[in-house]
């Protein structure tokens, strides 16, 4: 049985055009061309290789590097496994693009609203000091399609080892992050994820094994903080932030450390987050 160049392409749902491309360069030549009318026929026993040459190109092989591929006689099963890495791809590219999108539309909601008042409230307070235990990761930078993956990771890890070793946190987590760089070049931040603790189990018991690598530290008291309550995801924070970087100038402060991101509800609907910023300042 032979197939028309026409009707091949509608049984391997490609374009004539294709298939016309794919004899010109070798890699899918027709079973047989008539030598009086130059007309392409096709045998079914090639939709295999079309198959392959489709799927290839469709992980992102170029014909040059899909014509080796084919001449290694590449299998189903080794297709597949390039298959399901392409798919890992292309998810972390919808996501990195999803995030820059949402990005983008955080900034210009804030650019649109930058002759209005802002009714963000914000309240200046001490905070005691606080000694917690924390996972430690590095982002990329601050913003959150960086910082979200890796506080999220940090803080899944932090729960379980608590909860092997039976320890509860006697608070909120804090998170904050620093900047290893001496000119603070925003690259590279330290993202800290901590839970506030009591007693710590004793050494050498299973217990204290279970938060090896784990750190104490001790976050010391600061006399001024200017907070202001964010609801929502913290992927969406930028307008909270700003905010209180205004006011912060407007009041006549500057900030002089890391800020701390204190989580006071924090249920699975991230809708329902609340998360009170604390940045520490004095006067100018």
């Amino acid at each position: 049985m032979r197939f028309s160049i026409g009707d091949f392409a509608r049984h391997g749902r490609v374009s004539v055009r294709m298939l016309r491309h794919y004899d010109a360069i070798g890699l899918l030549r027709p079973a047989q061309v008539d030598p009086s009318t130059g007309y392409r026929w096709y045998t079914a026993a090639q939709l295999t290789r079309l198959n392959r040459i489709v799927a290839l190109r469709g992980l992102g092989f170029g014909l040059q590097q899909v014509q080796e591929l084919l001449g290694e006689r590449v299998g189903a099963e080794e297709l597949r496994g390039m298959l399901r890495l392409r798919q890992a791809e292309l998810r972390a590219q919808i996501a990195a693009d999803t995030a820059r999108l949402a990005d983008i539309q955080a900034r210009l909601r804030m650019i649109e609203s930058e002759a209005a008042m802002s009714t963000i409230e914000i309240t200046v307070k001490p905070l005691p000091a606080v000694r917690v235990v924390e996972l430690t990761g590095v982002a990329r930078n601050m913003e959150p399609l960086s910082i979200g993956p890796v506080i999220r990771g940090l803080y899944e890890r932090l729960g379980a080892a608590l909860r092997s070793a039976g320890v509860t946190p006697t608070g909120p987590a804090i998170a904050y992050y620093t900047d290893p760089h001496a000119d603070g070049d925003g690259e590279n931040i330290v993202v800290h994820a901590a839970l506030p603790i009591g007693a710590l189990p004793a050494d050498g018991t299973p217990a204290a094994a279970a938060l090896a690598g784990a750190a104490v530290v001790d976050l010391p008291a600061v006399t001024q903080v200017a907070t202001v309550v964010h609801r929502g995801s913290m992927d969406d924070c930028l307008p909270s932030y700003q905010a209180l970087a205004r006011w912060i100038e407007d009041a006549g402060y500057r900030t002089t450390g890391p800020s701390r991101e204190l989580s006071l509800a924090c249920p699975e609907d991230v809708d329902g987050w609340v998360t009170e910023i604390q940045e520490p300042i004095v006067p100018v």
